[in-house]
Parts: structure tokens; C-alpha cells; sequence
């Protein structure tokens, strides 16, 4: 077996072998995932897949050669390199052709409308650019390794300097990082609370009504609530809305929020969301709902209009926000900064819940969604209220690191999807989505009912960490109906095409991946809070009201 001397560097060239497993990974990510994927989108992961494959290939090819494996020699050498290499082109051409086919079995189940090919070269093009750009940028990586571990050679055994020349290459990018990546990424962070600041300053003027949050004697500051937080204290349904819908005399909804610039600390903000409750007469109201908001302070009026609409206005909701940024980055950045807020929150309110006469207090319920679900789980303290419990909770696009949703998940009855787990006898918990109700396992429920909206297709819920080498457990599932029958683990090529499914998630038309409708909400509380003199016509009347697409609430006509 020949070997590279010490004195040669060959930063620019093509392993024939790596080439081929990058081929293959490009075709394998034309295969479908959970969100439907435009042509370019298509391509840069494409190309972005091929480079990992190829580097993965170089990196095997080392392997074999650092091992001193036997390897072909002269004339089958080149038979199994144009062998390998001819059915990589094969299985690309193959992909290539069935690409259209396999989108349409995603559109075709999210009302999305069908493709009719005619992407094939523009997906090859920009593909093999970004390849190409990628691979350009690693043989610079690989220039500036020989350069290093040449010149190491004159004082250390070869072994040495390529250990040594690795090392010392990864702390110039890690300082290059430092120094630039890590400044954008601040930078990128500072305009988001900026633009956050701007929308303080923009506040149109303060309610007049004092018994809108943020009015005349409100403790909760107008200016801080930001724009999600306006929004909600704002859009509540009148009184006479819901009179119109019930056809008797209705309460006017009480809607407290308090803006993550209010306070400094968690606590102290809980602590004026508590006053201000106290002040609009929050705990005389028959129920009672801690609200746990996204990243951005976002509250979806599809699960707290129809909660307020189902209960004929006698209602007194509370959320405070805890950060400006979107749910993607408020996870990276201030996972922690969400939990704490909502566990405060959720301690202060339960505290003072629990002085009052228990035959007289308001009925406690918990909401949250994506990122709020998370955090409003986690401020669910099991042995705090075991022996005064909140009456019940809809968690609905519950995210995959939530440590409730995938304990609970993992305790699935035998024989139960992974998608729509049975709980035990699902006297506690139940999961539902836009296909199967939670009235679908009966009317019996215990005195917690927890319910987990969750649609078979969002990313947020089904995102598996460790799918680059691990089959996620929902794909060895049948699928559900709004999931590709085509969908396949394949190595590597799964993660980065859930990954890419997450940034995509709100995407979809309503009713499918992360957008959560009104419609569905109803169901989960009509069986979770369980309102007085509720039939199933009234169900489908407040349906019809709250029909509006996603990321809205109710109206009446």
C-alpha cells in the first residue's frame, strides 16, 4: 500500500469513493419528510447533504488507510470505483424521478397544491453550486491542515503533527468564531430587542377603560407589554359578542399580561400580574387560566377565545412574558429565561389560589403553546398540587425537549401510536389532534384532565435529536393522514431534513404542522374544562364562529 509522504500536501482532490456516498446522500434527501419542500430549498439541502456525505467518505477512506486495510489495486481498483460511482448516478436519477412524486404525497395530505415537475435541472444546479461552495471552503480547511502539519514535521513524528495540526486549525476557527460569528449572532440579537423597543415606543396611545390591563390604575405598564401583549388584552370578546353566540347574559373576559420589560426579575413580574389580577377582580370569576406565552410574548386567540366564548365570558386569563425573540432563538438562547418566568408565574398565582375557600375559587386551568406548552409544563409541580391540583390542561405543539410530553409519551399503552399515545385507562391524560377527539376515549375523566393537542405533522413535537443514526419511533409507525406513506429513515439525511422541517413548520395551510386551529382547540376544552349546559350542537355553532384560519380566534356575525 502506497502512503502520502511527510513532504506532500494535495489540498484539491477528489476521492472517487467519498463522491459516490455524497451522490447518494443527495438523492436520499429528495426523499420526502413532514413539510413539503420548494425547489431551492430542496437544492441547498441537497447540496449541503452531499458535502456531509463526501466529508463523511474522506473521513472513512482515512480510516481505512490509518487502519492499513488491504485496498483494490490497479485494474479492480477502477471496476469497483465505477461500480460504486454508477449505482450512486442510478439511485440519483431514480430520486430525481420520483422527487415530484413523493412532494405531491406530502401536499396531497396538508391541502397543499400539487407540483407538476419541471425542477429537476434547477435542483442539480444550485445542488451541486452549494457542493461545490462547500467543498471549496473545506479544501481551504485542508490547504491551511498540510501547511500546519508540514512545517511540524521538522520538530515531531508525523502522528504528532497531524494530531497537533488538527488541534491548532480548530482553535483558529473557534477564535475566528469568536471574533465574528459570535458577534452576528449578538448583533442579530441586539436588533431583535431593538425592533422590540421600537414597537414600545410606537404604543399607540393607553386604553381609557380601567378594566382593560395597561388602563387608568392598571399596576401592568401599557408600554411594556409590547405588541403580542397589546394585542391580547385588547381582542378579548365583548360581553355582547358572547351574549349574541350563547343567547343569555354574558361576563366581559378579564385578560392580564405583563411585559418582559416591566421587571427584572421573574418574580417580581409574576408578582404584578397577581395585583393586577387582584385588581380586576380576577378570582371572582368561575375559571380561571394561567397562560404561558411563545418566545415573542405571542398568546393564540384560537385557544383563549373559545375558551372565554365556551364559558360565557366568566373568565379571568393571566401570562407574562419572558422574552423578544422568536421561538427558535428564545430556545438556543434563554431556554432557561421561559421556564423560570412560567414557574414563577405559576407559583404565585397557585399560592394565592389556594387561600381562598376551595367551594368559591375560580376552576385553575393551564395553556400553553410551542415554546409556552414547554414552559407551562414544567411549572406543573405534580407534588406541589397533589392534594389541590389544577382542574385541567391543553398543551397544544408540545416541543420534543419538553421532559413531560416525552415521559408521558413513553408510557403509552402497548400496541398505541406514537403520534396519538393511549394513556393507561386515560382517566388523567389524553392526546388529541385534527383527526381524533379526546371524547374519542370516552366521557370518564378523573379529577386532572390534561390534554396534548399535537398534529402528526409538526416538526416542533417529532423533531428526534438523535436521528442522524436512530430511527425515530414515529417512523415505524404507520403513517398518520396527514404524513407521507413515502417517508424513510435514512442516515444522517433524516436530521437534517427534520431540521430543516422545524424552520418550515408555519409553513403549512392551517390545520397542519405547527398551525393549531380554533376548531381544535374547542374539542380539547370542551373535554378538559367541561362547560355547563354543553351539547354537541353547541360545539359546531361555536365552530362556525371560529373558523377563521390560523392564528386567530372567534367572531360573531
Amino acid at each position: 500500500m502506497q502512503t502520502e509522504t511527510p513532504t506532500t500536501a494535495r489540498w484539491f482532490s477528489i476521492s472517487l469513493f467519498s463522491l459516490a456516498l455524497g451522490l447518494a446522500f443527495f438523492a436520499a434527501s429528495l426523499t420526502p419528510s413532514l413539510i413539503p419542500r420548494a425547489w431551492p430549498l430542496q437544492a441547498v439541502l441537497a447540496g449541503l447533504v452531499m458535502a456531509l456525505g463526501y466529508m463523511i467518505g474522506r473521513f472513512l477512506v482515512a480510516l481505512w488507510r490509518g487502519l492499513q486495510i488491504p485496498e483494490p489495486r490497479g485494474r479492480w481498483r477502477a471496476i469497483s470505483l465505477a461500480v460504486v460511482n454508477a449505482a450512486a448516478l442510478i439511485l440519483l436519477v431514480y430520486c430525481l424521478s420520483m422527487m415530484t412524486e413523493w412532494q405531491n404525497s406530502v401536499r396531497s395530505r396538508v391541502n397543499m397544491e400539487l407540483l407538476e415537475g419541471g425542477t429537476v435541472l434547477g435542483i442539480l444546479a444550485v445542488g451541486l453550486g452549494v457542493f461545490i461552495v462547500l467543498f471549496l471552503i473545506g479544501a481551504l480547511f485542508q490547504k491551511a491542515f498540510d501547511i500546519v502539519r508540514l512545517r511540524l514535521y521538522r520538530v515531531m513524528s508525523p502522528r504528532a503533527a497531524n494530531l497537533a495540526g488538527v488541534v491548532i486549525v480548530l482553535l483558529v476557527v473557534v477564535v475566528a468564531s469568536r471574533d465574528w460569528v459570535v458577534p452576528a449572532i449578538f448583533d442579530f440579537l441586539d436588533e431583535s430587542y431593538e425592533t422590540a423597543q421600537d414597537l414600545f415606543e410606537t404604543a399607540p396611545p393607553p386604553p381609557t377603560d380601567s378594566f382593560i390591563a395597561g388602563g387608568p390604575g392598571s399596576l401592568a405598564s401599557w408600554e411594556a407589554m409590547g405588541q403580542p401583549g397589546r394585542n391580547f388584552v385588547t381582542s378579548a370578546p365583548s360581553a355582547e359578542d358572547i351574549e349574541t353566540f350563547t343567547g343569555r347574559p354574558a361576563e366581559r373576559p378579564i385578560r392580564v399580561y405583563v411585559g418582559r420589560s416591566q421587571a427584572d426579575e421573574p418574580q417580581e413580574r409574576a408578582r404584578i400580574a397577581l395585583e393586577e389580577m387582584q385588581r380586576l377582580g380576577a378570582f371572582d370569576r368561575a375559571y380561571l387560566m394561567i397562560a404561558s406565552p411563545t418566545g415573542t410574548g405571542w398568546l393564540d386567540p384560537g385557544a383563549h377565545d373559545t375558551f372565554e366564548y365556551m364559558h360565557n365570558g366568566d373568565v379571568a386569563t393571566v401570562a407574562v412574558q419572558y422574552s423578544f425573540l422568536q421561538s427558535p432563538l428564545a430556545l438556543i438562547f434563554e431556554t432557561d429565561t421561559g421556564l423560570k418566568q412560567a414557574t414563577a408565574t405559576m407559583e404565585e398565582v397557585y399560592r394565592y389560589w389556594r387561600t381562598l375557600p376551595e367551594d368559591s375559587r375560580p376552576e385553575l386551568y393551564m395553556h400553553g403553546i410551542s415554546l409556552g406548552a414547554w414552559s407551562s409544563m414544567y411549572s406543573f409541580n405534580v407534588f406541589q398540587m397533589l392534594d389541590e391540583p389544577v382542574a385541567g390542561a391543553v398543551w397544544a405543539g408540545p416541543p420534543f425537549p419538553s421532559y413531560l410530553w416525552r415521559h408521558t409519551v413513553a408510557a403509552r399503552n402497548a400496541g398505541t401510536p406514537y403520534v396519538l399515545p393511549v394513556i393507561d385507562n386515560s382517566a388523567v391524560v389524553r392526546f388529541s389532534s385534527q383527526f381524533r377527539k379526546p371524547q374519542a376515549e370516552g366521557d370518564d375523566w378523573g379529577r386532572v384532565r390534561i390534554n396534548f393537542l399535537q398534529y402528526a405533522s409538526d416538526p416542533i413535537v417529532f423533531f428526534e435529536p438523535n436521528a442522524s443514526f436512530i430511527e425515530p419511533e414515529w417512523m415505524r409507525e404507520p403513517p398518520a393522514p396527514d404524513v407521507s406513506p413515502y417517508l424513510r429513515f435514512v442516515p444522517v439525511v433524516t436530521q437534517f431534513q427534520l431540521a430543516l422541517d422545524m424552520a418550515l413548520s408555519k409553513a403549512l395551510p392551517a390545520g397542519f404542522g405547527h398551525n393549531y386551529l380554533a376548531r381544535d382547540y374547542i374539542d380539547a376544552w370542551v373535554a378538559v374544562s367541561r362547560p355547563q349546559d354543553w351539547s354537541p350542537a353547541r360545539t359546531t355553532a361555536l365552530k362556525e364562529i371560529c373558523n377563521l384560519g390560523k392564528d386567530t380566534g372567534c367572531a360573531v356575525q
